[in-house]
């Protein structure tokens, strides 16, 4: 149905702020420097593609996860 696909859409960009909101919270942070964290070390493809489980988690675990999936990919650029 088209109304789910769209229902899932929403949900998943609602995800996707609160987690840039949350992560901004955390540190401090502008949206701008966020987004252009997010999009350097490809955050939020990592968030919609594991929307299913990652969305039922709290947001503790959830900046917790962004920020190990950050210092992977920052460790992993290195090499």
């Amino acid at each position: 149905m088209k109304t789910d696909k769209k229902d899932k859409e929403l949900d998943i960009a609602y995800f996707l702020s609160f987690c840039i909101e949350q992560y901004k919270n955390k540190h401090q942070m502008s949206g701008e420097e966020v987004a252009t964290l997010f999009e350097r070390y490809g955050v939020l493809p990592y968030l919609e593609d594991n929307f299913e489980v990652l969305h039922t988690q709290s947001h503790q675990w959830l900046m917790d996860e962004i920020e190990e999936l950050i210092d992977r990919r920052k460790s992993e650029a290195k090499k």
